[in-house]
């Protein structure tokens, strides 16, 4: 396990997390002190901890609010590949009667063909 060094309000916090993902828990940690560095700006000194849960409280509603867009759009795609699929059902039994009215043409074109060579000769 890797140990990574983060600042959270000024304050150093020594973590650990998996080989290869120190920056990825550096850069989680900097986004989460710009939550707790937001809200001291509002609010003045109120407290480690109650400057903690608050910032917490703030990702997990944009957490919340993604997670609901997420969702919403998984639907419409869900919804799109129904469509998508419909109308690929419906090519698909176009290009049927459309082949079969070609061979029904085509039959009909073989008879008159058939008829017109097999005239007799005129007198």
């Amino acid at each position: 396990m890797a140990q990574v060094t983060v600042l959270i309000d000024g304050k150093a916090y020594r973590m650990a997390c998996e080989e290869g993902q120190e920056q990825h828990l550096t850069d989680l940690a900097s986004g989460f002190d710009r939550y707790v560095g937001h809200l001291k700006g509002q609010f003045g000194e109120i407290g480690d901890l109650r400057l903690t849960v608050m910032a917490g409280i703030m990702v997990m509603d944009e957490l919340s609010e993604l997670t609901r867009r997420l969702q919403a759009l998984e639907a419409e795609v869900a919804g799109l590949r129904h469509e998508r699929e419909n109308a690929l059902a419906d090519v698909s039994r176009e290009e049927e009667a459309i082949a079969q009215a070609l061979g029904e043409l085509t039959t009909q074109i073989q008879g008159m063909t058939a008829k017109l060579t097999s005239r007799p000769a005129a007198n």
